[in-house]
């Protein structure tokens, strides 16, 4: 079970005594999730909305909080949250058992409302299935291989 939340950043570097060219630099950063149920997990919940951090200073402190002192984070923003579909069927139940917490009448709708279509699913490297290891998009934005979310049968 894996899942990472995903962001673009932007920093600088304090060096000591020296210059720097160029002053700024971009990275992605990727935050391990908590599983379902431990304490952070509810992390997309508190900080994103429709796919996007809801706080732009808070994502900058979240990425700035992960990295070495003498790198200052310009800038922070939520990119995707990817996971496989063991971490994703965890969350889908953890979900699913407080949907009043979220607001929502169903599972689909509450990771929706806080991830968008920003949730990419780790597909299996299993030859019989013709999994190749790529990414699935868990809302069909992701191409051809994607599954999207409304064909399931089963709400969630």
């Amino acid at each position: 079970m894996d899942a990472s939340y995903v962001f673009r950043v932007r920093f600088t570097l304090s060096p000591r005594r020296a210059r720097i060219d160029p002053d700024a630099f971009e990275t992605v950063l990727r935050i391990p999730a908590p599983p379902p149920g431990e304490e952070g997990w509810l992390l997309f919940r508190d900080a994103l909305w429709r796919g996007e951090a809801n706080d732009a200073e808070h994502a900058r402190r979240l990425c700035a909080d992960r990295l070495p002192e003498g790198v200052e984070v310009l800038s922070a923003t939520f990119a995707e949250f990817e996971t496989d579909e063991a971490y994703l069927a965890a969350l889908r139940e953890a979900v699913g058992d407080d949907l009043a917490a979220f607001r929502a009448d169903s599972v689909r709708e509450a990771l929706h409302k806080y991830f968008g279509s920003s949730i990419r699913v780790d597909a299996d490297d299993d030859p019989a299935t013709g999994g190749s290891g790529g990414r699935d998009d868990e809302f069909g934005m992701g191409g051809e291989e994607s599954r999207r979310d409304d064909e399931e049968t089963e709400d969630g």
